[in-house]
């Protein structure tokens, strides 16, 4: 017997490309162009060593507290982690246990199946429509959970509440867990729907709308129950999961929220206009609600335009996927980054007619 048999075997999720030379344009993994709140760089510098000295609060109840006025909700309805990835990774862990397969679409977010696979986790990717769309019926089969960003990814778009409501309605015995990264970008939260469905859990991130991916903050709003059994499971694994910078400075970031409404603004009035010129170069691409835009070109394979772009110094994301092989996710940059681009892409187009 080899010690090999006993161990947990999973194919890793895979981010983004992360280069270690500067002077790229790195628009691969929908980080924020803009600095977090002035507020944020403030407080950083007035860190002393018991910031690093002393265990972190457990319950991270600042963090807890702001956000739950910020979102008119209770603070045991709020539970925060490090980064979504790690709330959805403790929501997986937590409510999917049955023998039933979860449900979530067959182009998203490609974490989702490696939960899965990592937690035993039985699932089927049901498949989005001709326009990347999600359909209601395929989520009113029997199931042990769904999950769903919205807007999603990697294609950026965004389903009406009323279809999430629909899905909620069709499944009362399990929870729906709604990921939305993306909501601050120009969707509408379902948040509303939490004093309805006692079964419905919504994730959202600082990484993206609040420009603190490298802080690692995340954080779930559900029923009181739901938040309950996801702490239980959290202290059960590890109780100091979030450090006492990211609290600190998350708490910073929700007050100013002048600041990030117009930093969003920026970023939605850039995305706009940079559809107008993808088009005008022949691309085509669902109607982005995210901070990115997933185009495919008329007549250029993706992985070809991926690469001249790499060779240019300009980082986009590129699946070998089906349906999905022709397409690059374009993270939304500053406008001067984005003029960069189009100069490129330009030049690329030219070079294949």
């Amino acid at each position: 017997m080899s010690w090999e048999e006993n161990i947990r075997q999973v194919d890793p999720y895979i981010p983004g490309e992360q280069p270690k030379n500067t002077g790229v344009i790195k628009l691969n993994t929908n980080e924020n162009p803009y600095p977090p709140a002035p507020g944020v760089e403030r407080l950083l510098a007035e860190f002393d060593e018991a910031s690093l000295r002393l265990y972190p609060d457990p319950d991270s109840e600042e963090l807890t507290k702001i956000l739950a006025e910020y979102y008119g909700i209770l603070p045991t309805q709020v539970f925060v982690g490090v980064g979504s990835d790690d709330v959805l990774a403790m929501a997986f862990l937590t409510f999917f246990n049955s023998n039933r397969p979860i449900l979530f679409p067959d182009i998203t977010y490609s974490f989702y199946d490696v939960w899965a696979d990592l937690y035993r986790i039985p699932y089927k990717a049901c498949s989005l429509d001709e326009e990347f769309r999600l359909r209601a019926a395929d989520y009113k089969q029997e199931n042990g959970g769904i999950v769903f960003p919205n807007p999603n990814a990697p294609t950026g778009v965004f389903e009406p509440v009323e279809l999430v409501e629909e899905i909620l309605k069709a499944n009362p015995g399990v929870v729906v867990i709604v990921d939305e990264a993306y909501i601050d970008f120009g969707g509408t939260s379902c948040l509303p729907l939490l004093s309805k469905y006692e079964n419905l859990l919504v994730v959202q991130t600082f990484s993206k709308s609040r420009s603190m991916a490298g802080m690692r903050i995340g954080f779930a709003m559900g029923n009181e129950k739901l938040i309950g059994y996801l702490k239980n499971v959290k202290f059960s694994f590890n109780s100091y999961t979030m450090n006492r910078t990211s609290q600190v400075l998350g708490v910073e970031a929700v007050k100013d929220d002048a600041y990030f409404k117009a930093c969003n603004a920026n970023i939605i009035e850039t995305r706009e206009w940079m559809k107008g010129k993808l088009r005008q170069l022949g691309f085509t691409f669902p109607d982005s609600k995210a901070n990115f835009i997933f185009a495919a070109h008329e007549s250029i394979p993706g992985k070809v335009l991926f690469e001249e772009l790499k060779s240019r110094s300009i980082f986009v994301r590129h699946w070998e996927r089906p349906r999905i092989a022709d397409y690059l996710r374009i993270t939304i940059g500053t406008k001067e980054q984005m003029d960069k681009l189009l100069l490129a892409l330009r030049e690329i187009v030219a070079a294949h007619q």
